[in-house]
């Protein structure tokens, strides 16, 4: 595992981490925020948060007019160099071209951030879910069949944060809520090699997960496929849908060496 350096460690430049931090600020419901405001979001001193926006001004990743800010295009060639380095990306898009056409639901590769799964890639056919999903969208792993198949061959250092630190809010009627019922519900992925959520997220959406290995066995990635409760069951969608995602999972882990 990296080093995690803390913010007294020699080596932490903590103005960075405020960059971030301003460029991380602007989403939704903030596309061009004041600088006030960006203050306000980040917790950081308005004449600090004036020299990282001329800074980032300089380097082309945002642009001010009128007392509000907004990003440039430039920032997406952040998300493409990381793309075009990770050789997972590039393999499962045909993949989940195939789990689409096969069931005619969305398909999408997620991956682990923290207490959180990114959607790093999406083929999508229908909108079932009523937050926007999209490329660099994050869910909640605990919530999630992607979060579970990530977590259920994790090792113990990347679960126990999650199970310490994820909010456990019921954001619908049916999410597990404790950490004990996230651990028992891993332990049912590990035994059936999937993970399968119906409404736990948001009302009327069934997703399932399987998981992608590399070379070494760590699972990566996972693929994915989601459904309504209007046009499917949960144990409808299991039979229709696990073996095509199982298969695009296996297809996909080869791809990235795994010989298991």
């Amino acid at each position: 595992m990296s080093e995690q350096p803390g913010e007294n460690d020699r080596d932490y430049i903590q103005s960075i981490e405020r960059g971030f931090a301003v460029l991380l600020a602007f989403d939704a419901e903030h596309p061009n925020p004041t600088l006030a405001e960006l203050a306000v979001k980040t917790s950081l001193s308005r004449p600090a948060v004036r020299r990282i926006l001329l800074t980032l001004q300089r380097l082309g990743y945002v642009t001010g007019s009128n007392g509000r800010w907004s990003l440039t295009p430039r920032v997406l060639s952040i998300g493409q160099h990381y793309s075009a380095s990770h050789a997972l990306l590039e393999a499962a898009m045909p993949r989940l071209v195939r789990v689409a056409e096969t069931t005619g639901e969305s398909a999408s590769l997620g991956v682990l951030d923290g207490t959180d799964v990114v959607y790093a890639a999406r083929v999508p056919v229908r909108r079932i879910m009523s937050i926007n999903v999209s490329v660099g969208t994050r869910v909640p792993a605990f919530a999630t069949s992607m979060g579970r198949a990530l977590l259920a061959w994790a090792p113990a250092d990347v679960v126990a944060p999650v199970l310490a630190q994820a909010p456990f809010e019921r954001l619908v009627e049916g999410t597990i809520s404790t950490a004990d019922e996230l651990e028992a519900e891993l332990a049912k992925v590990r035994e059936q090699g999937y993970a399968l959520t119906a409404e736990e997220l948001e009302p009327g959406l069934i997703s399932l997960a399987a998981p992608v290995r590399d070379a070494s066995g760590t699972v990566v990635g996972v693929v994915a496929c989601s459904t309504s409760t209007a046009r499917n069951t949960p144990e409808e969608f299991r039979v229709q849908a696990v073996p095509c995602v199982l298969e695009a999972a296996a297809a996909l882990s080869a791809d990235m060496g795994y010989r298991g």
